[in-house]
């Protein structure tokens, strides 16, 4: 393991020392793991360990992907990200239960369903997922709806402070969606440029194509006080490269929690569940407005068609 040079691409990042510290000790444990084997075909294993061992903290895999993106690994990285994106969501769901119908409606509805630890590999996530959305919607499908509505992703305001300095740049709303787009696209050719990933997927010349010719991807559509917005596919390049629509829909999916459940066809989990979806998509336009947003889930894979597309309602 390069720990000299691990150590300063944790430095450029500005992570504080303590913490570089604790990552390059856990990346030169996986090693250690590891032996001769390769990281992708080893991380499994190490993941089960981590689990069995108490060690399965959101610090603990992120160490790991830092360290799959320092040695370009474009196996280990995602196989690392995705078993901690969203790994928050079913505790909130839990969470924001108790604070909607109380401690001891949320007990009732939930008994014997177990939380699943962080670092559950994906395949598992959709049978917990969807043991909790079919009792909390048999049990109040007015509050399920609310619930989901309301995000079940942690996403702090910071985050969004950028998107609204940008839109405060801008002259007007269609402005501010034309630049949202070009710097899109700008991103992606850097990316494919530089041979990284977009979060977990490789960028060709057909995926920014695709990207750029469809308005509604990273951009959206305005009509009147309504944005209509779809997502770019979790893995672009096989989506566009399929012609079997349920595969379509699998390379389509980026919720963790779901994706796996489209694996062989319809996913049984509701499509209730997708508007969690939709209050990603509103949550920079809430931080824009400083109010909350109306976001209606228009299409998903969930229901059988082949992207998620929503309607942004903003303040008149």
């Amino acid at each position: 393991m390069n720990t000299q040079g691990f150590r300063k691409f944790l430095e450029e990042r500005k992570f504080l020392q303590e913490r570089i510290d604790a990552f390059l000790a856990f990346a030169e444990k996986f090693d250690e793991f590891r032996k001769e084997e390769p990281r992708f075909e080893a991380f499994a294993d190490f993941s089960k360990m981590m689990i069995a061992e108490g060690l399965n903290t959101f610090d603990n895999y992120y160490a790991i992907a830092l360290y799959g993106r320092f040695i370009k690994d474009n196996t280990l990285l995602p196989a690392a990200l995705e078993l901690i994106d969203g790994g928050e969501v079913l505790d909130n769901l839990y969470k924001k239960t108790g604070e909607v119908l109380g401690n001891a409606r949320r007990d009732e509805i939930f008994a014997g369903v177990e939380l699943v630890p962080l670092g559950t590999p994906n395949a598992e996530k959709p049978a917990a997922m969807q043991a909790m959305i079919e009792r909390l919607e048999r049990a109040d499908p007015q509050a399920c709806k609310q619930i989901l509505s309301s995000g079940l992703r942690d996403l702090p305001d910071e985050y969004y402070v950028g998107a609204k300095k940008t839109f405060e740049e801008c002259a007007s709303i269609d402005a501010y969606l034309l630049r949202k787009k070009q710097d899109l696209i700008s991103e992606l050719e850097t990316i494919q440029r530089e041979g990284r990933l977009y979060f977990n997927q490789e960028i060709t010349d057909e995926v920014i194509e695709y990207v750029r010719r469809e308005p509604e991807i990273g951009q959206g559509v305005r009509v009147g006080n309504i944005i209509y917005e779809t997502k770019i596919p979790h893995q672009a390049k096989e989506y566009l490269a399929e012609t079997d629509e349920d595969k379509k829909r699998y390379h389509y999916c980026h919720c963790p929690w779901v994706k796996e459940s489209l694996k062989n066809g319809k996913s049984n989990i509701s499509p209730t569940f997708c508007n969690c979806s939709a209050a990603f998509m509103k949550k920079p336009w809430e931080i824009i407005f400083g109010q909350p947003i109306q976001t209606d889930v228009l299409e998903t894979v969930l229901n059988g068609d082949l992207r998620c597309r929503f309607a942004i309602h903003l303040p008149t």
